[in-house]
């Protein structure tokens, strides 16, 4: 059997490694300063410099980005992998959900009709409504932030490194034209060399100089374009910086609504363990929680009709039962300021009939 061996040029090859060669022997010249350079303008500088440091940062940024949505170096290696061979990445769960499973488990062993067990249970339950919303919120972080910084990675700053690249093999190309017609203009005078008189020689040089300089101005002016794009990419990096903290947000109070939902559950199952409630109180309302830790100056209230919290500033109230509640500091027509077992909050007043001592 016959195999056909591959087809090599090697006159191709042996001029490419030659050419390759010169350049590396030209750019140590210049490092020792033993041949001369022909430097961009300072404008141009400007704009390299500046794109450098935006791919510096947003390659940084990506990474702790990363880093703080999935903490597992091995699970981001995992889907880093996934990404490349163009597959699905794994659905794993979150740290918080594989924690309330757990919970759920270990609170329907200790039996639901115990405390320690339906507490379990419930706190399970809120576990694994956290690490859902995690998972949506690294989704929606990599959808609307990472993922667009990597395409800017992977798309116009890989593009223009190749055209940079392109950029400095035309550069050395004129210099090294730049020194054959100075070498050229120093033999005028001489004997002719292989057939060729020295104004020959330099009448070609001169030739391959212009074709050099033409094609080192155009890849110049190809390169400034791709820089003044990829300085002007800040704009759709702010917007994408705006997703990400939108949905960071969202998640955040999404986290507190479960958890003072948890806090509600667990402060009406009773128990003596020291709940404190979860929430970011309004600066403009702090007042009220010190003036709510007084429960002497406290007026009894009983609730008319259930009312549903619309933040975590509120409290939830169920028809007819009693809390204490107090004006607001500054007072406020529609609320109140209430204390509800252990959560504090505020409460519409129209929902509220104050109770005097003899009530």
């Amino acid at each position: 059997m016959n195999m056909k061996m591959p087809d090599f040029n090697m006159k191709k090859l042996v001029k490419e490694a030659g050419s390759t060669f010169s350049r590396v022997v030209q750019l140590t010249e210049e490092k020792l300063g033993t041949s001369e350079k022909t430097e961009l303008d300072s404008h141009f500088e400007n704009l390299s410099e500046r794109a450098e440091c935006t791919r510096n940062w947003t390659e940084k940024l990506v990474r702790d980005t990363e880093s703080v949505l999935i903490p597992n170096p091995g699970n981001r290696v995992e889907d880093y992998i996934f990404e490349k061979i163009e597959k699905k990445k794994p659905n794993r769960l979150s740290n918080l959900e594989y924690l309330g499973l757990d919970m759920i488990e270990a609170g329907g062993e200790f039996g639901q009709d115990g405390s320690y067990g339906s507490t379990l249970i419930s706190v399970g339950h809120a576990e694994q409504k956290l690490g859902q919303c995690e998972r949506d919120f690294i989704g929606s972080v990599g959808i609307c932030f990472t993922t667009p910084l990597r395409k800017f990675l992977d798309g116009e700053m890989k593009t223009l490194s190749k055209e940079k690249g392109v950029l400095e093999t035309k550069r050395l190309d004129l210099d090294a034209c730049k020194n054959r017609v100075r070498k050229a203009r120093s033999m005028l005078g001489q004997q002719s060399k292989d057939g060729l008189t020295p104004e020959a020689v330099l009448e070609q040089a001169e030739r391959d100089l212009r074709i050099a300089q033409s094609e080192f101005d155009r890849q110049t002016e190809i390169t400034k374009l791709l820089l003044d794009g990829i300085n002007t990419s800040q704009n759709s990096h702010l917007r994408h910086l705006h997703a990400f903290v939108e949905a960071q947000s969202r998640f955040y109070i999404q986290c507190v609504q479960i958890m003072n939902s948890l806090q509600q559950e667990l402060a009406s199952m009773g128990g003596d363990a020291p709940y404190v409630p979860v929430g970011i109180e309004l600066d403009a309302k702090a007042n009220n929680e010190s003036a709510c830790d007084t429960t002497e100056q406290m007026k009894r209230a009983r609730v008319l009709c259930s009312y549903d919290a619309k933040d975590h500033t509120e409290l939830s109230l169920t028809a007819n039962e009693i809390i204490l509640v107090i004006e607001c500091s500054p007072p406020n027509a529609d609320y109140m300021y209430g204390k509800q077992g252990l959560l504090k909050g505020l409460v519409p007043r129209a929902f509220l009939e104050i109770l005097y001592d003899d009530e």
